[in-house]
């Protein structure tokens, strides 16, 4: 975990001399040129060090320059532990105890009870009200091959239900819109994919040691795509709902219609998915145009009717 490096160095640097970017490396399990990045981030943050060049040579804080308990202001340090902390509510591991600890041990005892209180003030908890209990588990599985370079093997449903064991090099985990996926390349598809993790069963991390490739972080933002693919449509809501519908678009897309009713201007993509939202709402919502989408929405409910008949 970079935070948890980045403190480490750090406290590296503070009780000895001088030390080499591939010794760092080698200790840290990275290359040096992340060595290179992270004491330029140490550097921006404040903690001014330097660089000598051949025998004996390395890194080092500069000369009478000393870290204490006063470097970090409150703001600082309530900073690093709301994010330390609430990482660690979603990922367990002995790293993160340990740099929560380095940390903490910076916090001045006069200020202990003030950055307490504002590291206490944000909580971030994503396990699920209800639901899979596979997640977490998967984490810690996926974690390890990603710091061990093995590869994982799984069973998958993609769209339409339809299943398929793969084969996978990890590379990133990421977390998305509440979901988490793995990013890795599949050896099935010979291509980078993105897999959520909800839809995983029987993941094995396994003996074999891939080598890594190349790798660039997946595309997570389609703002801009979505905007030119959804169109708008008009749906004539109950207020009862409208807490759920304002998960999908805002408060402007609303406009009163009686005391019990509201016309939205809904995102809208004509697959199944975004369907499945309108009918997610129940009889409290009613899709007024275009013709054609209405229509759809007719004829699907008669579907969903008949398999009520038998």
């Amino acid at each position: 975990m970079k935070v948890d490096r980045l403190v480490s160095i750090i406290m590296i640097l503070l009780n000895k001399e001088r030390i080499g970017a591939q010794e760092l490396a080698d200790m840290f399990e990275v290359s040096p040129r992340t060595i290179y990045r992270d004491v330029d981030t140490i550097n921006m943050a404040g903690i001014p060090i330097r660089s000598t060049s051949g025998v004996g040579g390395g890194f080092e804080i500069m000369e009478k320059y000393k870290v204490d308990k006063k470097v970090f202001s409150t703001a600082d340090l309530s900073a690093i532990l709301m994010g330390l902390s609430n990482f660690a509510n979603m990922m367990q591991g002995e790293e993160l105890v340990n740099a929560l600890a380095k940390v903490k041990s910076f916090i001045p005892a006069d200020r202990a009870k003030d950055i307490e209180l504002k590291v206490n003030q944000i909580c971030i908890d994503l396990s699920p009200w209800m639901g899979n209990s596979n997640i977490q588990p998967y984490l810690e599985i996926i974690k390890v091959a990603l710091q061990e370079s093995k590869l994982l093997t799984f069973e998958y449903i993609a769209h339409h239900g339809n299943k398929s064991a793969r084969t996978v090099e990890p590379y990133q985990l990421v977390l998305k819109s509440s979901h988490w996926y793995l990013q890795g390349y599949c050896n099935i598809r010979n291509d980078y994919r993105l897999f959520r993790l909800s839809r995983m069963s029987n993941l094995q991390i396994q003996e074999e040691i891939f080598t890594p490739r190349d790798y660039q972080n997946p595309t997570l933002d389609f703002a801009e795509i979505w905007e030119t693919m959804q169109t708008k449509i008009k749906i004539r809501i109950h207020k009862s709902v409208m807490d759920m519908v304002l998960d999908f678009c805002s408060y402007e897309d609303f406009s009163p219609d009686g005391n019990e009713h509201y016309i939205v201007n809904f995102p809208f993509k004509e697959k199944d998915y975004y369907y499945n939202i309108l009918f997610s709402f129940g009889d409290k919502c009613e899709c007024l145009e275009p013709l054609h989408i209405r229509t759809e929405m007719k004829r699907r409910i008669h579907d969903i009717a008949t398999i009520y008949e038998s």
